[in-house]
């Protein structure tokens, strides 16, 4: 076993960046949700491990599994624009554009990856057809997905492409404007990649980082979103009606998820969806087990592969506030991998530079919390700025007031003696924080139950209680804000 003192880190916060995510895997029930065709869409906070789960798809290698993956580089956002038809619903502007994306993602699987094809005699005419349509179109049987949309480009439809009851022949048309009839040739495109879908494979077609570039006031951008949403459900019933395996799972952060509204919004939420949560020690997978499987790593070897918590951790000597370095922890994060990691490699850190013990003691620990506690602030301004612009104004509400816990008069006083924020109700700013976890409420006990506060992070589906009159700051921001422990 190596010491702790030869480690360079624990692995990276960005899924993009960890070395270590492949091999410390852990089968999240979201992603087993989705690998089993029960769920195509994956919400969860900036940091839950949605991106990880993304990889995990496209790095897995099976015969008879297959995924496409597509990020933010590959969607075709300007073209989008071109695409948006009009005399139908705001939600389904979008429909068909994301439905063609989907659908060439398959074709090139079948097309380029999946050597069972053709895999029956109704298959091979077509595979045939989608070949035709694919090389007429795009000069090759693997195009480049970015180029689908793009403006140079046109659609050739050299000979027939049909289906049952419909052929569309002899036409040449600009991608820049998808053809009138794009719905026909969806469904054509649909009904023969469903026929080529081999029953004894998996084909997964995956959305991921579609935050990036995010404008909460363009109502076009939560178009985009709702149609990609619309078209991954369709394509997914499509084929389970057909009973075969095919998935279009579509990643996305849970806050801008719920700022969209459309009809079906809840029957989706409730039948299709599957939120990436971690837990601190007991129902489902737990931050403790996924920093174990890190540690066996860069520190096991072939004789003693495991190394748990207590190994690294020196647990013998509580923190002051009376809990074990672990749960300590825990509370000063939103519950996340990338959270856990960085702490973790903030303690390493403070541990190189103190020639201490074996383990990881109280002191270092708490030297690790300062830093720790700007990234936490850091993380925050990447996922609420585009949500509550003046957001920075009310942690500077919450930095006179001085304390993590405080009452709500107190917050409206302060409040009050900064005219910029005037227009603006102290208590909806107070549920703008805590939609972001930023602050929890304080409930009353019930009948022998104590009081409690809620967070968002903790129980996705709480809601804000504007008739609360005690809040505090959740302790990650600590020391970011320089809070003290006491009341105000």
């Amino acid at each position: 076993m190596l010491k702790i003192s030869e480690v360079e880190n624990f692995g990276a916060i960005d899924a993009d960046a960890d070395e270590l995510l492949r091999e410390c895997f852990q089968n999240h029930p979201a992603y087993i949700a989705a690998k089993e065709n029960k769920k195509f869409l994956i919400l969860g906070r900036k940091g839950s491990g949605k991106t990880a789960i993304f990889k995990r798809f496209l790095t897995e290698r099976g015969a008879h599994e297959f995924a496409y993956g597509h990020s933010f580089d590959d969607y075709p956002w300007q073209h989008h624009d071109l695409q948006a038809q009009t005399g139908v619903p705001e939600e389904r502007r979008y429909f068909h554009s994301w439905k063609y994306l989907s659908l060439m993602g398959l074709a090139k699987i079948l097309l380029n990856l999946d050597q069972s094809q053709p895999w029956s005699d109704d298959s091979f005419e077509s595979v045939q057809a989608l070949e035709d349509f694919v090389v007429d179109s795009y000069g090759s049987r693997d195009p480049d997905v970015r180029q689908l949309f793009s403006p140079e480009k046109e659609l050739r439809f050299k000979g027939t492409l049909k289906i049952p009851y419909l052929e569309i022949s002899g036409e040449r048309v600009r991608v820049r404007e998808l053809p009138p009839h794009i719905q026909e040739v969806n469904q054509a495109i649909q009904e023969h990649v469903l026929r080529s879908l081999n029953p004894d494979n998996s084909y997964y077609i995956c959305f991921d980082q579609l935050d990036l570039g995010f404008v909460k006031s363009e109502a076009a951008y939560s178009q985009r979103l709702i149609g990609l949403i619309l078209a991954a459900r369709d394509l997914f019933l499509a084929a389970r009606s057909r009973g075969k395996k095919l998935n279009v799972v579509v990643f996305l952060r849970d806050d801008i998820y719920q700022d969209l509204q459309f009809e079906d919004k809840n029957k989706i939420t409730e039948n299709f969806s599957e939120f990436v949560e971690w837990h601190e020690s007991s129902g489902g997978l737990t931050l403790k087990g996924l920093m174990e499987s890190r540690f066996s790593r860069v520190l096991g070897d072939d004789a003693g592969p495991f190394v748990g918590w207590e190994s690294v951790f020196d647990e013998s000597r509580e923190m002051p506030s009376r809990q074990t370095k672990y749960r300590h922890i825990c509370d000063r994060t939103f519950l996340r991998p990338r959270d856990i990691i960085k702490f973790c490699n903030e303690i390493l850190k403070q541990y190189k530079g103190s020639g201490s013990a074996d383990q990881f003691d109280n002191q270092v620990v708490h030297e690790a919390r300062s830093g720790y506690s700007d990234y936490l602030l850091n993380e925050l301004d990447d996922e609420i700025a585009k949500h509550v612009p003046q957001y920075k104004e009310y942690l500077e509400v919450v930095k006179e007031l001085g304390s993590l816990q405080f009452s709500l008069e107190n917050f409206a006083t302060a409040w009050s003696r900064r005219p910029s924020l005037l227009g603006i109700e102290p208590v909806s700013a107070l549920g703008q924080l805590f939609e972001f976890s930023v602050v929890g409420y304080l409930k009353p006990g019930g009948r022998g139950g104590g009081s409690e506060y809620v967070w968002r992070y903790r129980d996705p589906r709480a809601r804000f209680n504007s008739s609360s009159e005690v809040f505090r700051v959740h302790p990650g921001f600590k020391e970011a804000l320089d809070l003290l422990t006491g009341r105000s």
